[in-house]
């Protein structure tokens, strides 16, 4: 660089050079910006996107009953908008973390006392002069560091990266089991083979393409945090070799949100094999019909004993017909009002608020004009 300024005539400033600094006043700036860069600009705008498209099908969805399974096994039925609606509220919980981390930067020679900088120029403020400059890059000023910046900034940054990517996890691992369940219907692509000996198949590829992604990416994310915040003393180089990974985590994590971007177009719901799967699990309404009884008991209306106990012999380990289900409330000691309200519902209608739950999309952490304090 003194070089280069001597060929332009600048040979009066080219000592300036890399004046009472250390690489790292110079490294750190530079991977903040990079960093902060590749964040605002490409891995957050693809991660917000991802997590509107989910937004947007949960509110297209949030009618749709499903037969819900806990354990793997059926169990009170929900909603497909209210499912999509969890992960979207889960997913915007560390992106708010991931905006609110700040990105800072040091500018204080060997061991960030401006020692060399008093030296030479005792007069100047070079704290100020440090803070300045800094500043202007758009950057948070350190004042207190050893040779490097701590980057425990990166830590947290990563940390929240690795939570919002091991939520992506969750959401491919469910996707990808109501696939297999049935549930959601894969739209062939043309031109796609989906098993090399089995014509009939249609893998759903890019879900396990995301996986396998984020848990590459999450492995680099942790390594970086635990080994980041680690300098011995006043400097070792162990951070100089880890850092060198930061754009291999990125992209990783960028194959699997777009993996799952174009996977998520690719699926559509069932809701015939929804509807046939509520019918065929009457049993699930056994919860309602006991705690209705209960709540009949305390009421006065009602002098069953052991409401639980009663539908767990009538129900539990067995498929109910519901015609068998309609005749043992009708014959049930309750009031009127509440055997008629039973008597009314099914599977697909004992989905309690699943749908209007999913308007708390629109407030609350991360939302839309929300409140990012909410909860």
């Amino acid at each position: 660089m003194r070089r280069r300024l001597g060929s332009l005539g600048l040979d009066r400033i080219a000592e300036l050079t890399h004046f009472a600094c250390t690489s790292e006043d110079i490294n750190n700036l530079a991977y903040a910006l990079t960093v902060r860069d590749a964040l605002t600009r490409v891995w957050l705008p693809r991660f917000d996107t991802l997590v509107a498209t989910l937004a947007d099908w949960a509110r297209s969805t949030r009618t749709i009953p499903m037969l819900a399974h806990t354990h793997g096994q059926p169990a009170t039925p929900t909603t497909v908008g209210k499912e999509l609606a969890v992960f979207v509220h889960r997913l915007r919980r560390p992106a708010e973390r991931i905006r609110s981390v700040p990105v800072p930067g040091k500018f204080s020679g060997a061991t960030g006392t401006f020692s060399a900088h008093i030296a030479a120029a005792p007069d100047v403020d070079w704290p100020g002069v440090a803070r300045a400059f800094v500043s202007s890059l758009g950057l948070e000023w350190t004042p207190l560091t050893t040779q490097i910046e701590p980057h425990d900034w990166q830590a947290e940054l990563y940390d929240a990266m690795a939570h919002a990517g091991r939520v992506l996890h969750n959401l491919c691992t469910d996707i990808w089991t109501y696939i297999s369940m049935g549930y959601l219907a894969q739209i062939p692509q043309a031109g796609a083979t989906g098993s090399s000996t089995m014509p009939h198949k249609v893998n759903p590829i890019r879900f396990e393409n995301a996986e396998a992604n984020l848990e590459i990416a999450d492995a680099l994310l942790g390594s970086l945090s635990r080994t980041l915040v680690t300098s011995r003393l006043q400097r070792d180089l162990t951070d100089s070799t880890t850092q060198r990974n930061i754009g291999v985590a990125f992209g990783h994590g960028l194959l699997a949100i777009d993996n799952i971007q174009r996977g998520l177009a690719e699926v559509t719901v069932d809701e015939a094999r929804l509807a046939a799967d509520l019918d065929a699990n009457q049993e699930v309404l056994a919860e309602a019909i006991q705690t209705v009884i209960r709540a009949e008991v305390v009421a006065g209306r009602s002098r069953i004993a052991d409401p639980y106990a009663m539908l767990k012999e009538l129900t539990r380990g067995r498929r109910v017909e519901a015609a068998d289900l309609r005749a043992f409330v009708e014959g049930l000691d309750i009031g009127a009002e509440a055997k008629a309200r039973l008597a009314a519902l099914t599977p697909a209608t004992y989905t309690g608020l699943a749908s209007t739950l999913v308007d708390h999309l629109d407030d609350g952490v991360g939302a839309p004009g929300g409140d990012a304090d909410a909860s």
